[in-house]
């Protein structure tokens, strides 16, 4: 595989007698190329060429085993064209390193036992959920985006849906944002699968394990694939169903060049294949509303009697708390009395309670306590933080001490805390509820599970463990942490975070209370009282259609020094109707690009098409990088298609 983006094309190559058998499409072979051996793939066989000079032979056939299927390498093509990338590199996320011994192991086929019929109650409560799942027993392409209600299992729905789906006779996909969803997902689908049947790929993985478990579904032994952002190329045969869950959360956002993600990639996936795709979450997003808006796929939502079954009781304690049990200490404390009271009652009543915080940590952000000016560090200008109680304050950056901090701005040797991190945060809820058991989630420190029983956990977002009859309260804390980000996406992750941790809550007849510290005029609050994921997904679709941000039209972000990106507009040739925003200096947080010197000054450019216009956009984009590489002499730049943050 070449890396060089000029010659992202296939190349002949002579098959010897000797060869044929083993040189069969998909099969991974070494060829001479400029005077070198490179690794390659048999991408088709052909009698003839349009090659006018003398043909190569292959040096040899690396492997027979057929590791690239013809499912995937459309996909691979697809995914080159809509993320303006090389095929190359799409490659090497979609087929892993090869292992000569796990590739030798014995072959055990078998014959996957029928998993038992599918009960349809759970998927009923939502409307349109049985015939969705009567759609997958007949191999439609049925295609929904679904709204969890709070209190129900999605791991046992994504169960129901891919047994309908293996009763069928097809195949299953599940793609989920991290290991502990794997890990959940494969305990639901194992208690009522064959374990033959059901395989977990992940990066938590060794080589060999992963590499001996994706040849597994390659050999046709899979018929349910459960794993992280990677395993939407896993080479299922006769796939029916793609499933993505929670797909606001940016680990399913590949770091990795041509930088797609694994939402955008599973529906490229469920559109070449006609087969059926579900999105589903606590919480909708505004590229999954685009799907339903677009018509490509329908609604999967409970009648709101329904919902206000099975949803919490939610309250928001602004800066007046509420008219009926006015709350003078909410103006200045961290957490309000109103919701202290709440907290003591779930306790009191031998439930636990969840508090949600947004930063782990100690105190992960200082300031000055005279001016408010942000503690920097004197050798990077990184910024301070406190990471235990006692302790000198440490650089985040550098990680260097300064234990006599001084303010740069004023001279002070004040200093106060910006953002409460997590152990600080059950440091005090410690010394505000004694005698009760404190368990903190975050960071490296993650707890799945807690035991039933009174108990205060502090969590990040994302790390809040399950209880086994629900949180009897949850407390959201910082808000403003959340809300106040300079973010595209800040008001809908803040939702998907709360909606997840309010999800664990018991209903409000259990006496469920769900607490966000945040003003209830704001709407994202609003849509949490009323639990309300699709009406703040419309308003936010809408809103970026006025002011032209994505979903609703698509975004190239190129990052590189100004030349080079000058040079690659030049040569692009850029269809009609294309909006050219910037240049300005590259965003805050976001990491150079690879191969430009420390020294040069990097700027980001905006090109904005329509929605219909991204395929376009993405070759022309390719003809100019490719252009550039094969004339040398500049420095790369980095194209990102729809990044997560665009500035």
């Amino acid at each position: 595989m070449l890396s060089v983006p000029h010659l992202d094309r296939e190349f002949d190559y002579l098959v010897t007698p000797e060869q044929s058998p083993q040189a069969q499409p998909g099969a991974r072979v070494r060829v001479r190329f400029n005077g070198r051996l490179v690794d390659a793939f048999v991408w088709e066989r052909r009698a003839d060429t349009d090659h006018t000079g003398r043909l190569g032979r292959l040096e040899r056939v690396v492997s027979a085993e057929p590791v690239l299927t013809p499912e995937v390498r459309r996909l691979v093509e697809a995914v080159a064209a809509r993320y303006a990338g090389s095929r190359a590199d799409v490659l090497r996320l979609a087929v892993p390193p090869r292992h000569a011994r796990v590739e030798r192991e014995a072959r055990t086929p078998t014959e996957p036992p029928v998993p038992e019929p599918v009960d349809p109650a759970g998927w009923q409560r939502y409307g349109a959920g049985g015939s969705f799942l009567a759609a997958l027993g007949q191999g439609r392409a049925a295609r929904a985006v679904w709204q969890v209600l709070p209190g129900d299992s999605w791991t046992e729905r994504f169960v129901d849906a891919a047994a309908q789906t293996i009763r069928a006779g097809r195949t299953a996909l599940a793609i989920v944002p991290d290991q502990r969803d794997v890990d959940a997902l494969c305990r639901a689908a194992l208690s009522r699968l064959d374990e033959s049947v059901v395989v977990a790929l992940s990066a938590g993985l060794g080589p060999a394990t992963r590499y001996r478990r994706w040849l597994s579904v390659l050999r046709g032994q899979g018929r349910l694939v459960i794993g992280t952002r990677s395993a939407v190329f896993a080479p299922l045969a006769d796939l029916g169903l793609v499933m993505v869950w929670d797909d606001g959360d940016d680990s399913l956002a590949e770091p990795r060049a041509p930088y797609p993600h694994a939402r955008e990639v599973a529906m490229l996936r469920a559109h070449l294949g006609g087969c059926a795709a579900l999105i589903g979450g606590y919480a909708r997003t505004a590229e999954a509303h685009a799907l339903v808006g677009s018509g490509w796929a329908h609604d999967l939502v409970a009648p709101r009697d329904v919902l206000r079954g099975a949803v919490p009781r939610v309250m928001a304690l602004d800066d007046t708390g509420y008219a009926e049990q006015r709350d003078g200490a909410a103006r200045t404390a961290r957490l309000p009395s109103v919701a202290l009271q709440s907290a003591r009652s779930a306790l009191a009543a031998g439930a636990p309670v969840l508090v949600q915080v947004p930063r782990r940590g100690y105190v992960p952000s200082l300031a000055c306590g005279r001016c408010r000016a942000i503690a920097r560090c004197r050798h990077c200008t990184g910024p301070l933080s406190l990471p235990e109680r006692g302790g000198a304050a440490l650089c985040r950056w550098c990680g260097r001490a300064d234990p006599a901090m001084r303010c740069a701005r004023c001279g002070s040797d004040a200093v106060r805390a910006v953002v409460i991190g997590a152990r600080r945060t059950a440091e005090e809820l410690g010394r505000a509820f004694p005698g009760h058991p404190v368990v903190t989630s975050a960071g490296d420190t993650i707890v799945d599970d807690i035991e039933d029983g009174a108990a205060l956990v502090i969590a990040t977002p994302g790390a809040e463990p399950r209880a086994p009859h629900g949180y009897g309260a949850a407390l959201l804390l910082d808000s403003w942490a959340l809300l106040g980000r300079q973010d595209l996406r800040a008001a809908e992750d803040t939702l998907r975070r709360w909606m997840t941790a309010a999800a664990l809550v018991r209903d409000r007849a259990a006496g469920g209370t769900v607490m966000v510290v945040a003003e209830s005029s704001i709407p994202t609050v609003q849509a949490l009282i009323r639990w309300d994921p699709v009406g703040h997904a419309d308003t936010e679709l809408a809103t970026r259609a006025e002011v032209g941000l994505p979903p609703a039209v698509h975004i190239a972000a190129l990052d590189g020094d100004p030349e080079s990106v000058t040079a690659l507009l030049e040569q692009a040739r850029l269809p009609g109707g294309v909006d050219l925003l910037g240049p300005v200096p590259l965003p805050p947080g976001v990491r150079r690009p690879a191969g430009v010197p420390e020294e040069m000054t990097v700027i980001r450019m905006l090109v904005r098409v329509g929605r219909d216009h991204v395929l376009p956009l993405a070759a022309a984009l390719r003809h100019g990088i490719g252009v550039l590489s094969a004339r040398g002499g500049q420095h790369p730049v980095r194209v990102q298609i729809d990044p997560l943050h665009i500035g």
